[in-house]
């Protein structure tokens, strides 16, 4: 039987303590996994905390992703009665798609975020705030900020839980806290 050697990083977030796992990107880079699905308390306790501190929006958007939680959990906390997500995939029910490509740190292919007219229409106008769990390259932020302008909204503000690696230095996003990158044994770098 395999010994279990798995590294974790203590990461206190939003007044409360997660032990991430630490996963191999590649041979010399590691990053903590950090996942909110299915911890009602880190989720509703990160809303509360982003929101405290969050731009006058008048709606949330995200990509689809394991951020979906905490968009879903700040409109319900700021009392929206709608927020937008954008899909990797179009659906049946999709009319008049805008089409962004994207490459995330965590996938090896190219992906694409899709929203559909409606949503357009009610963005066109509006202070919209992109929101995601954790910012990395950026790479997810770009994509749905051209949706968003293709769509005619007005961004408000970029917001994260955590800010991997050397995003936490951008001054163009509000995240609660820094996630360092690692090494393969573990150390932050």
């Amino acid at each position: 039987m395999k010994e279990n050697t798995q590294l974790y990083y203590e990461a206190k977030i939003a007044g409360c303590t997660r032990y991430l796992p630490i996963c191999p990107l590649n041979e010399s880079l590691s990053i903590a996994g950090f996942v909110i699905f299915g911890d009602p308390e880190l989720t509703g306790c990160c809303a509360r905390d982003l929101l405290a501190i969050a731009p006058e929006y008048d709606y949330i958007i995200i990509a689809e992703s394991k951020g979906i939680p905490l968009a879903y959990e700040m409109a319900r906390q700021h009392g929206d009665s709608k927020y937008f997500v954008a899909r990797k995939a179009t659906k049946l029910y999709m009319v008049d798609v805008f089409d962004v490509a994207v490459r995330s740190i965590t996938t090896d292919h190219i992906q694409h975020l899709y929203i559909d007219g409606a949503d357009a229409a009610a963005m066109k106008g509006k202070r919209i705030l992109i929101v995601d769990d954790v910012i990395s390259t950026g790479e997810s932020l770009t994509a749905l900020e051209t949706l968003v302008n293709e769509a005619g909204g007005i961004i408000c503000g970029k917001m994260a839980i955590l800010a991997e690696g050397d995003a936490a230095k951008r001054d163009d996003i509000i995240f609660l806290e820094p996630l360092p990158l690692f090494t393969p044994d573990g150390k932050p770098l």
